[in-house]
């Protein structure tokens, strides 16, 4: 398959609305940053080291990063930033 027939194919098989590539996937990935290091840094300083490995290893749009934070830790919006 030459490149024009897949880029063809891939404009043809893609909605128009998904912007491939652009803002949304940056987004996406500022967001599970963002998350991903709060809950890092909260299992970090309370010694949760079983929970920091999870946390770095598994990583599903910062899923599991808010069930620690907000399930198992029990962190009101306000704690999330103090020390």
């Amino acid at each position: 398959m030459n490149t024009s027939t897949f880029s063809s194919t891939l404009s043809s098989t893609v909605p128009t609305w998904i912007p491939v590539g652009g803002t949304l996937l940056l987004l996406l990935v500022l967001w599970s940053l963002f998350w991903k290091g709060l809950a890092l840094w909260h299992a970090g300083r309370r010694g949760h080291g079983k929970w920091f490995i999870v946390l770095l290893i598994v990583n599903t749009a910062s899923i599991l990063d808010l069930i620690y934070l907000f399930g198992v830790l029990k962190l009101k919006g306000s704690h999330l930033f103090s020390k």
